[in-house]
C-alpha cells in the first residue's frame, strides 16, 4: 500500500548537530591558547565528574580548560614539528591518550601542582569500579548511615524504603514499624568490582568512596619552548575513567554531562 502523504510527523524541536563546526572551533581556539598562555598542561582525570571540573574552571578563573576527544587535541598541538603552533607543542602530543584534558593557563607549575594536590572531592562510586573500602551493615535496627555515625547521632531507616533493600539483596525485616537485620551485611569488600546493587546502597548509605583527582602528566613553558614529563601518579591515582575519545570535547562554553 503506498505511504500517504499526510502521514508526516511533525517535529516540534529541531537541534542541529555542531559536529565539524565544533570541531573547527575547539581546534583554532587551542592554537589560540598557545598563543596567548603562559604554560600548557597535560592532565589526566581519575573518578570523572562533571561538578567537579566545573569547580576547576571556576577556580582557575583566569586559566581555560579543554577535556574529551584527544585526536582533535592532538592535531592543534601538532603531531610533529612540521605542523606544531609554536616550538614543542608536538611534543605533548603522546600523552593524550585516556581521559585527557588540557589546561592553558598564566600560573607557574608549582601552583598548579599544589592546587591539584589538594584537590580531592569525594562522590558515590559508580557500578563497575573498584570498591576502595568495606561496608557493612551492622545487625540490628538499620540506620540511615548504616553505621557509619553513632547512633546517638542517626535516625532509623524509613520503613518504606524496606522493600527497595530487599530488592538489592539485603535481608532485612519489618518489626514493629523499624527495619532489622537478623545479622551483619556484608555490601562490599575492598579491591572487588562495585555492582549496580552494591552502588546503589552506597549512595543510600551516604558513604562516598570515589575520591576525583586531577593528575598532571607533562606541560609546556612558552618561554623556554621546553617540555617536562612528570612522575606516574605525581598528582593523581587510579579511578574510573570514560573511554579514549569517546567523550565530547569540552571547551569554554559547553561542558560533559
Amino acid at each position: 500500500m503506498p505511504r500517504s502523504k499526510r502521514a508526516k510527523v511533525v517535529h516540534l524541536s529541531k537541534v542541529t548537530k555542531k559536529g565539524k563546526e565544533l570541531t573547527l572551533k575547539t581546534y583554532a581556539n587551542i592554537q589560540e591558547c598557545v598563543a596567548k598562555h603562559a604554560y600548557l598542561y597535560v592532565f589526566a582525570v581519575d573518578n570523572m565528574r562533571n561538578t567537579y571540573l566545573k569547580d576547576v574552571r571556576t577556580q582557575l578563573a583566569d586559566s581555560r580548560l579543554f577535556f574529551g576527544k584527544t585526536k582533535v587535541m592532538a592535531a592543534a598541538l601538532g603531531r610533529s614539528d612540521t605542523d606544531e603552533p609554536a616550538p614543542n607543542t608536538s611534543l605533548l602530543t603522546p600523552h593524550l591518550s585516556g581521559t585527557i584534558g588540557l589546561l592553558f593557563s598564566p600560573r607557574p607549575p608549582a601552583e598548579i601542582r599544589a592546587y591539584f594536590a589538594h584537590f580531592h572531592p569525594l562522590d558515590y562510586a559508580r557500578a563497575g569500579t573498584t570498591a576502595t573500602r568495606t561496608f557493612v551493615l551492622p545487625a540490628g535496627v538499620v540506620y540511615s548511615r548504616g553505621g557509619e555515625m553513632a547512633v546517638e547521632e542517626d535516625v532509623p531507616l524509613a520503613h518504606s524504603i524496606e522493600p527497595t533493600l530487599r530488592k538489592w539483596g539485603v535481608p532485612t525485616r519489618l518489626v514493629k514499624g523499624r527495619v532489622e537485620l537478623e545479622g551483619a551485611y556484608v555490601v562490599c569488600r575492598e579491591g572487588e568490582v562495585l555492582g549496580s546493587g552494591q552502588a546503589t546502597l552506597l549512595k543510600m548509605f551516604g558513604v562516598a568512596t570515589a575520591e576525583f583527582g586531577v593528575d598532571l602528566k607533562a606541560y609546556w613553558v612558552k618561554e623556554t619552548a621546553e617540555v617536562v614529563v612528570l612522575a606516574e601518579g605525581e598528582a593523581g591515582g587510579g579511578g574510573e575513567g570514560a573511554e579514549d575519545g569517546e567523550e565530547e570535547l569540552v571547551d569554554e562554553d559547553e561542558m560533559m554531562e
